[in-house]
C-alpha cells in the first residue's frame, strides 16, 4: 500500500459515507412526514419508531442503494481529481491506469463483502423488528386469501386446506393424505385444524382417520389430535417476499428445500430473493469500474457532465436489475440467469469503457 492507495481509499470511503449519511438522512424526513399521520393514530412510541423501525429500516436501505451510493461517490471525487489534473499528473509519471484502478478495487470489493454481509447476517434479524413494527403501527394485518392450498409436506405425506385464518391461526377444511407406490395409505379429515404456536403443533378437531392395510379398512375418529407436519402457521401467516426477507442465509436454504418438496408454486419468488442477496452487492464493483472510465478524463461539461452520465447509468441498472426479475415471473428464465444478467451484461460494458479509457 502506497501513499497514492491510501489518498484514493481515504477520498472514496469519506465520498461513500457521505452520500450514504445524506441520502438516508433525507429519506427519513421524507419518510417521517409520510408516516406521521399513522405513527401519531396508532400511538407508536418515539423509542419503537426510532429503535424498532428506522434503526432496522436505514441497513435494509443502505444494501438495497449501496451500489448507487458507490457509484455516485466514484464520480464524484474522481471527477474532481480529474478537473484538477491529478488523473494526469499520475499518468505522467508513469502510473498506469491499471494501478490506479487497484485503490478502487479494493474499497469496491471490501463494501461488497460488506454488503453480502448485511443481506445475509445483519438484515434478516432486523426485518422481523421492522416488519412486527409495521404490522402493529403501519399496516393492516395480513389475510391470507389463498383457496384449496396444496403442499407436499413430506415425499409421501400430502397436506390440503381450503382456507386459512391468520388471525385465529385456522385451517379448515384440513386433509392429511400418506401415500405410498401401491396407493393410499391412510387420511385425517378434519373440519378445522388450529396452529398451537406453544407447542408447534397443528390441533386437528372432529377428525376422521382412515388406515387401509392389508386386512382392510380401519376408521378412527375422534374429537382431538394434536399432529406435526412439515408446514406452519407462519408459513401461512406471512407474505413470502416478507417472509423471506427475515431468513438468514441457512435457513433460506432450508426453506427453499421445503418449498420444493411439497410442490409449491413460489419457489422461483424465494429464489429470485437468494440471488439478489449476491447478485446486487456484486454491482458495487461493477459500476466502480465505469464510474472510474468515465469521470478519469476532464471533460468540458465538467463535474455535472460527469454526475449527470453516472446517475444515468446507475438507474439504468437498477432498472434492469428489477425488470429482469419480471423474466422469471413469465416464465422466460431460472431467477439465476435473470438475475445475472444485469451484471454479466454491464461488466462488458465496464470492460470496455475501461479498455477505452486514455491511459
Amino acid at each position: 500500500m502506497k501513499i497514492l492507495d491510501w489518498y484514493i481509499i481515504k477520498k472514496f470511503l469519506s465520498s461513500y459515507v457521505f452520500a450514504v449519511l445524506a441520502m438516508t438522512f433525507i429519506i427519513i424526513i421524507f419518510d417521517v412526514a409520510q408516516k406521521i399521520d399513522s405513527f401519531v393514530t396508532k400511538q407508536a412510541p418515539l423509542s419503537a419508531i426510532m429503535f424498532d423501525f428506522y434503526a432496522n429500516y436505514v441497513p435494509y436501505f443502505v444494501n438495497i442503494f449501496s451500489a448507487l451510493f458507490t457509484f455516485i461517490a466514484v464520480i464524484f471525487f474522481t471527477s474532481k481529481m480529474a478537473n484538477h489534473t491529478e488523473i494526469v499528473a499520475m499518468l505522467s509519471n508513469g502510473v498506469s491506469m491499471g494501478r490506479i484502478m487497484r485503490p478502487y478495487m479494493i474499497v469496491a470489493t471490501l463494501i461488497m463483502l460488506a454488503n453480502c454481509y448485511l443481506a445475509n447476517i445483519i438484515i434478516p434479524p432486523a426485518s422481523v423488528r421492522r416488519y412486527n413494527f409495521e404490522v402493529k403501527y403501519l399496516r393492516n394485518p395480513y389475510q391470507n386469501r389463498d383457496r384449496h392450498i396444496h403442499r407436499q409436506t413430506q415425499p409421501s405425506n400430502f397436506a390440503y386446506l381450503e382456507s386459512f385464518n391468520v388471525r385465529t391461526q385456522t385451517a379448515y377444511n384440513f386433509s392429511l393424505e400418506c401415500v405410498s407406490d401401491s396407493g393410499l395409505v391412510s387420511k385425517l379429515t378434519s373440519s378445522e385444524a388450529v396452529w398451537d404456536t406453544t407447542k408447534n403443533v397443528w390441533r386437528v378437531s372432529r377428525y376422521v382417520i382412515r388406515t387401509i392395510g392389508d386386512s382392510g379398512e380401519v376408521i378412527r375418529t375422534g374429537a382431538s389430535l394434536d399432529t406435526v407436519i412439515n408446514l406452519t402457521g407462519k408459513d401461512l401467516s406471512v407474505r413470502v417476499d416478507k417472509l423471506v426477507e427475515t431468513m438468514g442465509y441457512r435457513e433460506l436454504n432450508e426453506y427453499i428445500n421445503m418449498l420444493t418438496l411439497q410442490g409449491a408454486s413460489n419457489v422461483d419468488e424465494v429464489l429470485i430473493e437468494k440471488h439478489k442477496r449476491f447478485a446486487y452487492p456484486m454491482a458495487s464493483v461493477i459500476l466502480t469500474v465505469i464510474g472510474v472510465a468515465l469521470s478519469s478524463r476532464k471533460m468540458r461539461g465538467g463535474m455535472g457532465l460527469h454526475i449527470g452520465l453516472g446517475v444515468g447509468l446507475s438507474f439504468a441498472y437498477i432498472l434492469f436489475q428489477r425488470f429482469s426479475e419480471m423474466f422469471v415471473q413469465g416464465g422466460w428464465l431460472t431467477p439465476a440467469i435473470a438475475l445475472w444478467i444485469p451484471n454479466i451484461l454491464f461488466a462488458v460494458i465496464a470492460v470496455w469503457l475501461y479498455r477505452i479509457t486514455p491511459k
